[in-house]
């Protein structure tokens, strides 16, 4: 019998080469080709069904002449999710969901689907990572007590559009897209062959019968989606499970969204009847202390459309020979940097200090606004001295020492004075021509008057 051919296939890119290789030819990425069985070259498989567009043929028209309408978006019961979403689910997209193991993924869609089926839809989810009686028990956990959700186990892909086709679900859930399998391809589940595939299968067949489909996906040790990156260019959304298992709190992210915003978060409860969605998230992220107390700043950030008040812990402490900058939630280059400008432009030197930072709540903070807030928070550290009671700051601090307004800062101070602060140093940029409410304002422009502020204050 002879040997199967092989050829090895890049797992970042879908690349293939004769031979192993360190170092992907296609893409550059080390140590990600792995051995699969090539395909048969037995028939022409570009005039196959499979290769089909996703939308039909039209002819050539200027966009000013295409019909074009606002999507209809169906809410799936849970709030937080529908903020994410965008609104809720559009008919015929295509949404993938991904998270650590144990995170809560099966749990969120299984509510989800039970709030649909209760409202009139018909659902389908179609696990192939567990048994039938495996849901129906963990359904029974979550309280969802007679729920009439479709479920089916099967990894085939063939017999899931099968049963799609004849069921003709509003939403279907593929739990997971890494377990199933098409027979046209000899690799096994999981490869980055049969993930493509079948992406694309399930992604034709949602366009084409106007079935939601939502795809979860697992994810690699790093944190990134498993399988080939044309996985998250197929699909209309993609959404992170971020969170800590060992914590009460998961946030749930859209990196790509065809029908709503990017970067808008969702924050959720895990409690023992299930993922509740949590209406005020600042609450999650600041610290309770009933003093205030040294190295301790709350700023406003933006994640999305919504305002959240987080609160930035600093410790600086006596170093050795070699001071460690360390920092949970933001970005330690600029971390280093900020320490940099403290320096020169408003004479507070940390060389020889442990400099530890903490975004309190697991939240990550990716905007430059937070810089006023670590630079307060390090000061105070230092000096061992307080902020006031209801005190918050927020702006972005450029190498030259100067303090730039940071987006939609009306919002920002509207949410802080909402939540009852009293005190807060902006970008004389984001000063309101009206005065705000029980909120005082200190517009500054650069570090080395923000600093004289506080030291006003204490």
């Amino acid at each position: 019998m002879a040997k199967e051919k092989t050829t090895f296939t890049c797992t970042e890119c879908g690349g293939t080469s004769p031979r192993w290789l360190g170092k992907c030819p296609s893409c550059g990425a080390w140590n990600t080709l792995v051995e699969t069985v090539a395909e048969s070259a037995g028939k022409n498989r570009m005039s196959t069904p499979q290769f089909a567009g996703l939308a039909q043929a039209q002819p050539v028209m200027p966009l000013s002449a295409i019909e074009a309408s606002d999507v209809a978006r169906t809410p799936s019961g849970i709030g937080e999710l529908d903020r994410v979403l965008g609104g809720g689910i559009v008919e015929g997209g295509v949404v993938l969901i991904g998270g650590d193991p144990g995170i809560g993924k099966s749990t969120l869609l299984l509510q989800a689907l039970d709030a649909l089926q209760r409202a009139g839809l018909p659902t389908l989810y179609v696990t192939g990572e567990e048994s039938g009686a495996q849901v129906a028990l963990r359904s029974r956990r979550l309280g969802l007590d007679h729920s009439q959700v479709s479920v089916l186990a099967e990894i085939q892909l063939e017999k899931i559009l099968a049963t799609v086709e004849a069921t003709q679900p509003a939403v279907a859930v593929i739990d997971s897209i890494q377990t199933v399998y098409s027979d046209q391809l000899t690799s096994a589940p999981g490869s980055v062959a049969q993930v493509r595939e079948c992406a694309a299968h399930l992604t034709r067949a949602a366009k084409a019968t106007g079935v939601s489909m939502v795809l979860v996906g697992h994810v690699t040790k790093e944190g990134a989606l498993a399988g080939p990156r044309v996985l998250e260019h197929m699909v209309d959304t993609v959404l992170y499970f971020e969170g800590d298992t060992h914590s009460q709190f998961r946030l749930v992210r859209a990196i790509k969204n065809r029908f709503g915003a990017v970067n808008e978060i969702g924050v959720f409860a895990m409690t023992e009847k299930g993922l509740k969605g949590v209406s005020n998230p600042s609450a999650i992220f600041l610290s309770q202390h009933s003093e205030p107390v040294p190295g301790s700043c709350v700023m406003v950030t933006l994640e999305g459309t919504r305002p959240m008040l987080v609160e930035i812990q600093a410790l600086v402490d006596s170093a050795g020979p070699s001071p460690r900058r360390l920092s949970v939630g933001l970005d330690r280059d600029r971390l280093a940097m900020l320490l940099a400008v403290l320096h020169r432009h408003a004479g507070v030197a940390c060389m020889d200090q442990d400099v530890f930072v903490n975004a309190v709540g697991g939240v990550r903070i990716s905007e430059p606004a937070a810089d006023l807030a670590v630079m307060l928070a390090i000061t105070s550290s230092l000096r061992g001295k307080p902020l006031p009671r209801g005190f918050i700051a927020f702006g972005e601090v450029g190498l030259a020492g100067e303090v730039r307004p940071a987006p939609r800062g009306q919002e920002r101070l509207k949410e802080a004075a909402k939540l009852g602060f009293t005190v807060a140093v902006v970008p004389k940029a984001n000063a309101p021509k009206k005065p705000i409410e029980g909120l005082t304002l200190h517009a500054v422009e650069r570090v080395e008057e923000a600093m004289a502020v506080v030291r006003e204050m204490g």
